[in-house]
């Protein structure tokens, strides 16, 4: 189950299609249980996917690419959600562009092209989501990219909630929800080296 530049493209297609039609409400409300407001979270967004095409590009082993990329301060709702998606679909462009023998620095492990694409899904479907609840809002991802997600970052719980809607998988497992008989996680790592490695 690869995750590709595809589901990038699928997940960020879904959150900007929720989210456009509520550019004029107030984002400078709290994202769902963070402590940024949704401004900010869109802005995480772009940067933190600008910061994955960085570290594919010049493939750091033990650190990040210093750079961070910002909204400007006085962007609008829609231009920081353009911005959000611009971030993505530079990193969509690299991906397409990096052969599956690159690795680069991540915290949670030398990761791969597959394993950036996970990740990329993941920060913009779990930020989109914060977003959407913090302007009342719900969004709806692609299921098979929550179920190549989950079972890219989460493979030792992959089969356990095979039967759990993927979606709400992915949200359990990033410890934003609970599930019947399975509290709420406090903490919890994702797996962006390749499997097996």
């Amino acid at each position: 189950m690869t995750v590709t530049a595809d589901d990038l493209d699928a997940a960020l297609s879904s959150v900007v299609a929720s989210l456009r039609p509520a550019t004029e409400l107030d984002w400078f409300a709290r994202a769902g249980s963070l402590e940024w407001d949704c401004w900010h979270t869109a802005e995480h967004i772009g940067d933190c996917l600008m910061s994955f095409a960085g570290q594919l590009v010049a493939r750091p082993e033990k650190r990040y690419v210093r750079f961070a990329a910002n909204a400007d301060k006085d962007a609008s709702p829609a231009q920081v959600l353009e911005f959000a998606e611009a971030g993505g679909r530079i990193l969509a462009a690299t991906l397409r562009t990096s052969g599956p023998d690159v690795r680069a620095y991540h915290p949670t492990g030398q990761a791969d092209p597959e394993g950036f694409a996970a990740m990329g899904c993941a920060e913009t479907l779990l930020h989109g989501d914060d977003i959407a609840q913090g302007l009342g809002l719900a969004i709806d991802p692609p299921r098979e990219v929550c179920s190549r997600v989950l079972a890219r970052l989460f493979p030792e719980v992959a089969q356990e909630l095979a039967t759990v809607d993927p979606w709400a998988a992915l949200r359990w497992s990033t410890g934003r929800i609970e599930l019947p008989g399975r509290p709420q996680l406090k903490e919890w790592r994702w797996q962006g080296a390749p499997l097996g490695e």
